[in-house]
């Protein structure tokens, strides 16, 4: 039995050829070792590169230039104008002759916030009759930032530190014996029970 194991596999006694083959497992071994690395590292800069692609996203209302073009003071409509550039982001507050056009463009890269790289704000001002009177395009180069102020109003009475909220209405409720009191000083009137007032 052990002969004919022997006769099926020579290799596996010779040798001259065992070196060999050891060599050439290890070898092939140690080739798909750094085979799955390089495959591995290759996935993880393509994922890490796909993260660092900046992300562009559009708010608004961002005319299209070559409709803003078509628009012409003392010819076009307000019918014409909302046909191209479709509804305004914003009325004039005390009037409808003045419409405003609002949009703009971020650029956002992995998990940093994003940065406005453009934003135009196109005011369209109507005459009585509806007609465009004026046109005027504001860029970015004439944006303003506006600082936050992150000062509180402070609020009138009495404010409540932790432990006073935790521990304020300890005692404050003691049951039947606080109703009975009420009643008493109330002339025999309890309150908050259905079927009317009753002396005890």
């Amino acid at each position: 039995m052990g002969r004919a194991k022997d006769a099926v596999n020579p290799i596996r006694h010779s040798p001259d050829r065992a070196p060999l083959l050891t060599l050439f497992l290890s070898a092939s071994a140690t080739t798909m070792r750094h085979t799955t690395l390089h495959s591995v590292l290759l996935l993880v800069a393509a994922g890490a590169l796909g993260a660092c692609s900046p992300m562009m996203d559009t708010r608004g209302n961002l005319a299209p230039s070559e409709a803003v073009s078509s628009i012409q003071p003392g010819v076009t409509t307000r019918a014409q104008v909302s046909q191209l550039l479709g509804s305004p982001s914003s009325v004039a507050t005390f009037n409808d002759h003045t419409w405003y056009y609002i949009g703009y463009k971020t650029e956002r890269i992995a998990f940093l916030a994003p940065e406005v790289t453009d934003q135009q704000v196109l005011v369209v001002r109507f005459d009585d009759a509806g007609v465009v009177q004026d046109l005027e395009k504001r860029g970015l180069e004439t944006a303003r930032q506006v600082s936050m102020n992150d000062r509180e109003t402070p609020t009138a009475g009495h404010s409540l530190g932790f432990f006073e909220q935790l521990f304020g209405n300890i005692g404050r409720f003691t049951g039947k014996d606080a109703d009975k009191k009420k009643s008493d000083q109330s002339g025999g009137i309890t309150y908050g029970k259905t079927g009317g007032s009753s002396p005890e």
